[in-house]
């Protein structure tokens, strides 16, 4: 599990550090990697007008689709990114969430939350909060948040089940889930599986869908959703020829 985490951490500090110095965002080691579409996987799910607003480019988004849309936030809220990379979601989220509410992100690399202040800082936004820490160690007090957020970061976890929980444990009561992730279609071979750079790439920690739905249930949500998006196959989103597929899915969940 140390080792798994250890690697998706180097990569995502490399992606950080080439994006701070005006680098792409993505290759086929991270989420959303050009060798899956034209950019980040998902991102016809975002408003060009609203990310420049903010002075940022889907450059500030390594996800797979967009779960600032699919929460459905409201002023007053407070919300959390798991996973919060360069920040675009959560800033993105804040100013849906205002006036009144308050967005926070947790992320584990130095990089990605140096990067992420620094487009807080070019967005002028400032009711974000970015937090280092791990997914399965959230540090925000119980029933402190009304939605969670992810995207494209679950999937990178070795123990979903912990991170699942713990987004359960910070949410309040009637609190929401919405996630944006890869999971698995088809079984993937054993070799794609056991590759850390297939982890970091969003490709060897996905799990099929009935296996993410059963966690997400377990965690003590309800109302479980899963909405396939879009479906990758053998040469796509860094799949290697004849290696099974995964696809993007939208998760929605609530908290009794």
């Amino acid at each position: 599990m140390d080792t798994i985490r250890e690697s998706v951490r180097a990569k995502y500090a490399e992606t950080a550090i080439r994006l701070s110095q005006g680098g792409a965002c993505c290759d086929a080691s991270c989420c959303g990697g050009s060798d899956a579409v034209s950019g980040p996987i998902g991102a016809e799910a975002y408003s060009t007008a609203e990310i420049a607003d903010l002075g940022l480019s889907l450059g500030a988004s390594l996800g797979c689709g967009n779960p600032t849309m699919l929460a459905q936030l409201h002023a007053g809220e407070v919300v959390l990114d798991l996973g919060s990379g360069a920040g675009l979601d959560v800033l993105l989220s804040a100013g849906r969430v205002s006036p009144g509410g308050h967005a926070y992100g947790i992320d584990m690399t130095d990089e990605m939350l140096a990067l992420a202040n620094e487009n807080k800082a070019r967005a002028g936004v400032e009711n974000a909060t970015f937090l280092k820490g791990t997914l399965e160690a959230i540090p925000l007090a119980p029933r402190s948040v009304d939605v969670v957020i992810s995207n494209c970061v679950i999937n990178l976890a070795a123990d979903k089940a912990a991170v699942l929980k713990e987004a359960f444990r910070v949410l309040k009561p009637g609190g929401r889930l919405a996630v944006s992730d890869m999971v698995e279609i088809e079984p993937l071979p054993i070799e794609v599986k056991s590759a850390l750079d297939a982890w970091a790439g969003c490709v060897a920690g996905t799990i099929p869908v009935e296996a993410y739905r059963a966690a997400v249930l377990g965690a003590g949500f309800t109302e479980v959703e899963v909405e396939v998006t879009h479906t990758f196959g053998p040469g796509e989103a860094g799949l290697p020829a004849g290696s099974g597929k995964i696809a993007s899915a939208y998760i929605r969940a609530a908290k009794p």
